[in-house]
């Protein structure tokens, strides 16, 4: 298995580029820069591919709905070439509230947005005249669209590389089971290793029977809380309030994705609560909570042994990163708990 890991946007980033230089000296494998409604990650990927030299860069994620295809694509092109091919572009949805509330972009046809730029992407990047008619791209645009002066043009560059990595973040069973079909690897949120063939093995399974060989295996990216120790539990402190938010506020009733995804996981009473008081504004009631039992469950948190048997748990479910995110109070020690899980892999 290989390590990840979701670099913060929030503090200096002088001390993030040193950390993540620091983390590729320990064996670091591939670095996320997320997106959400921040600083854009291009910006710092691209700095970040200055600074390093091994450890793959990746968005995490490039949401749909903010760039065309074809800027993606090209956009996916230029990180590949700054980093000497070692982008991943991680892309995904994002939700309504994010879309349609900070972008002003109506959230609409998720699945096909998805399938339809993958396509156009990977047409961009083997330098195909761009020709493009589908439901919701059409490349170049109609003349009764426009002025009608548009043509079909090719990317002016060589890219690096023809087939730039897809990783999609995918919870939905439509949605998990067109990644697996079309996709190069596959980002779950709070993934439960005993649990996630119950939840989406179906899904997979559907795609995968799609799926063009060449493609390869999915890589399959979980994002556990990591903390190696003895009596470290109290850092679960640290992984609830994440999980409050997501399962309480990032969504409507009825329209939570990861209000769902507990429910899934046998949660469904706790989810309701959860949900009920984040969105009556009591955070930290809601963050209170939290089963324990969830986070345990979905984290590396504990001694080195009860880790190494999370691991293998992660392992037997079909993980190939392990995307953490290292618990502590400084670099050093995030880097510290990155090199004892080097050593149980």
């Amino acid at each position: 298995m290989r390590i990840g890991t979701t670099l913060s946007y929030a503090g200096g980033f002088t001390e993030v580029v040193d950390e993540l230089a620091e983390l590729e000296k320990v064996g670091l494998d591939i670095a996320f820069v997320a997106e959400a409604y921040s600083y854009d990650a291009a910006s710092q990927l691209g700095f970040l591919a200055a600074k390093t030299s091994t450890v793959k860069l990746a968005s995490g994620i490039f949401q749909l709905y903010t760039r065309t295809p074809t800027l993606l694509a090209m956009t996916a092109a230029g990180l590949d070439y700054v980093s000497n091919g070692r982008f991943v572009l991680g892309i995904g949805a994002s939700g309504p509230q994010v879309i349609e509330g900070f972008h002003g972009v109506k959230y609409d046809a998720p699945l096909g947005r998805t399938r339809e730029t993958v396509e156009i992407c990977r047409k961009v990047w083997r330098r195909e005249r761009l020709e493009f008619e589908g439901k919701y791209f059409t490349v170049p645009l109609p003349p009764e669209q426009g002025t009608g002066l548009g043509k079909a043009l090719k990317l002016i560059n060589h890219p690096v590389r023809d087939r730039i990595p897809v990783l999609i973040a995918a919870l939905g069973p439509k949605n998990v089971a067109l990644t697996a079909e079309i996709a190069e690897g596959w980002q779950p949120i709070f993934f439960l290793p005993e649990k996630a063939n119950d939840v989406w093995g179906a899904a997979l399974a559907e795609g995968k029977a799609k799926r063009d060989p060449s493609l390869g295996e999915l890589e399959v990216y979980a994002g556990p809380a990591l903390a190696i120790g003895d009596d470290v539990e109290a850092l679960y402190g640290f992984v609830k309030p994440s999980l409050a938010l997501y399962i309480g506020g990032m969504g409507a009733k009825g329209k939570n994705f990861y209000h769902n995804l507990a429910t899934a996981y046998g949660f469904g009473k706790e989810a309701d609560t959860i949900q009920e008081l984040y969105l009556a504004g009591k955070k930290a009631e809601a963050t209170d909570a939290v089963p324990d039992e969830l986070v345990r469950n979905i984290s590396l948190i504990g001694p080195k042994s009860f880790v190494a048997e999370r691991v293998a748990a992660f392992k037997e479910a079909g993980v190939t990163p392990l995307n953490v995110a290292p618990l502590a109070a400084d670099a050093a020690g995030r880097i510290k708990h990155v090199e004892a899980l080097r050593e149980l892999l």
